[in-house]
């Protein structure tokens, strides 16, 4: 996946496109693979790195929503759980079963999250992924030697999907493309063009790296940006009234040694009604989340201090050691694409967590809410709404049993941390056999050798140093200040392979040091 192919393709399109899609986190690469799969001709464009947003900063979890089925909202959990297990069925090289335990310190608590749990097991169906059941105190100690024993009662075991969120993004870009939809990164929208009865036409992009505006003709434009979707459609319609209320949910990441085995804590309901998890990821272990609201989106979030506090003290009330601010490896910082609510005076954990998929009177398709486990759902009622407006030939959807690109079942993803490369893990390590070189660590802890920095240029349109060491591996995920150790190694790298200049280094290490502010805390506040 070359980025100078795809725009040379861009080029030599002639005529409409039938589907640009605008934004390239889930939602979007999700409706990029399924339209370019029945067959559309399908271009999709993305303002920063695929995934830089909400996208690559979830609680990493492909789960039905233990905490909606307490709410009472069976319909999201019942479309969730069919979507849970079909991203386990058809990426096991990116997304595997995680066993979570819900430690019970009253005595009541074992048999109602049993009851309920049992409820979310029946639900699954056939795509059930593994079967609750209670556990003795002795069996909870021995699964997470790490809990806090005092007053605990036992445990209740249920089982939920894990993944990896930005590898997960970028599959779906390689799908895309395996489809000959064309994805670019670095491509901002800037105008929404329109015919003379005031139809959406098509788009005015520009291409962030040269500068060039490229007028681009569609017969449907899908605003997929999440976060951003009301600057989109204010370019449609500039006095609508915002439809986006983001919620910020942070996540903190320490060392394993909070917990050593593979089991995950899950408590369904903290001092102030969130739900909390603590979940091995990569060698390391993330706290989260929370439900912040926030009064704009932002595209760098920033991890509040009382956020921070909450999950080392709610964590602390679980585990035997209380992580403190020192044992912080890394914060990153999310923003949910949640509907406004009709009523006021909602807190964000009330609003629905369903998508929405609006028409506006020029014609845009704008599709909002959902979360990462049902993207692929919604990306098929995105392009079921954009075969309408676009008369396109009618074609059914063939997402649910479309293997991702890259679909390996015989890689280990709890152990080998190349595997989420699927099957393009043999061809890097091919590469290493070429230039021994290559295989050497430039980090251990994250870990990253410097074959998946040529790797991620070659194949994988990184363009910067950032989304190397944030997404194409996940480095600032897991350990801020040990990717920044590294950095310079990693702009090095980058520009012998994009042939660039001294100067671009520098750049790119200010930028990154930059970004990596956020995800590193204040020890001494």
């Amino acid at each position: 996946m070359k980025r100078e192919k795809m725009l040379k393709r861009l080029k030599k399109e002639k005529g409409p496109w039938d589907i640009v899609v605008i934004g390239g986190g889930a939602t979007g690469l999700g409706i990029a693979v399924d339209a370019a799969s029945r067959g559309y001709k399908t271009l999709l464009l993305e303002q920063h790195d695929f995934a830089k947003g909400t996208s690559s900063r979830s609680t990493k979890l492909v789960h039905g929503g233990v905490r909606y089925l307490q709410q009472g909202d069976i319909s999201l959990v019942l479309e969730a759980l069919k979507e849970r297990g079909l991203m386990i069925k058809n990426a096991p090289h990116l997304v595997k079963n995680q066993a979570f335990i819900i430690p019970n310190y009253e005595w009541w608590d074992g048999p109602f999250y049993q009851v309920g749990l049992k409820v979310y097991d029946l639900m699954s169906g056939k795509l059930g992924i593994g079967s609750s059941k209670k556990l003795s105190k002795e069996e909870t100690i021995e699964h997470i030697p790490t809990i806090d024993q005092k007053g605990l009662k036992g445990g209740v075991v249920y089982y939920d999907g894990q993944f990896d969120d930005a590898r997960m993004a970028l599959s779906l870009a390689k799908t895309a493309k395996q489809f000959n939809a064309v994805v670019l990164n670095y491509f901002e929208v800037i105008e929404l063009k329109k015919n003379e009865e005031g139809i959406i036409s098509g788009v005015k992009a520009k291409d962030l790296e040269s500068g060039k505006v490229h007028n681009i003709e569609a017969k449907t434009v899908i605003n997929a940006t999440g976060v951003f979707a009301d600057r989109i459609k204010k370019m449609d319609e500039p006095d609508i009234k915002e439809m986006i209320q983001p919620s910020q949910g942070i996540h903190l990441v320490v060392s394993k040694e909070f917990l050593p085995d593979k089991y995950a804590i899950m408590v369904p309901q903290t001092k102030d009604g969130r739900v909390m998890f603590a979940v091995p990821w990569h060698d390391k272990v993330v706290l989260g989340t929370t439900d912040t609201m926030k009064e704009r989106p932002e595209l760098e979030p920033e991890a509040l201090p009382s956020e921070v506090d909450f999950i080392l003290e709610t964590a602390g009330q679980y585990l035997a050691k209380q992580p403190t601010r020192e044992d912080v490896l890394a914060v990153f910082s999310g923003l949910r694409p949640l509907a406004k609510p009709e009523g006021e005076g909602k807190s964000t954990k009330e609003i629905s967590r369903h998508h929405k998929v609006m028409i506006s009177q020029s014609g845009l398709i704008t599709i909002i809410g959902g979360k990462w486990t049902t993207y692929r759902k919604m990306a098929e009622d995105t392009v079921d709404n954009a075969i309408l407006i676009g008369a396109l030939p009618e074609r059914k959807c063939i997402t649910s049993n479309l293997p991702i690109y890259g679909y390996d079942q015989n890689l280990d993803i709890t152990t080998d941390h190349l595997a989420v490369y699927g099957t393009e893990k043999y061809q890097l390590l091919e590469l290493e056999e070429e230039e021994p070189a290559l295989a050497e660590f430039l980090s251990e802890d994250i870990p990253l050798r410097k074959s998946q920095v040529v790797w991620a240029v070659r194949n994988e349109m990184a363009r910067t140093v950032e989304d190397v060491l944030a997404r194409r591996v996940r480095g600032l995920f897991l350990n801020a200040e040990e990717s920044l150790r590294i950095a310079p190694e990693v702009a090095s790298i980058m520009a012998a392979e994009l042939n660039k200049e001294k100067d671009w280094v520098e750049d790119q290490l200010a930028s990154f040091k930059e970004v990596a502010a956020h995800y590193t805390i204040d020890v001494g506040y």
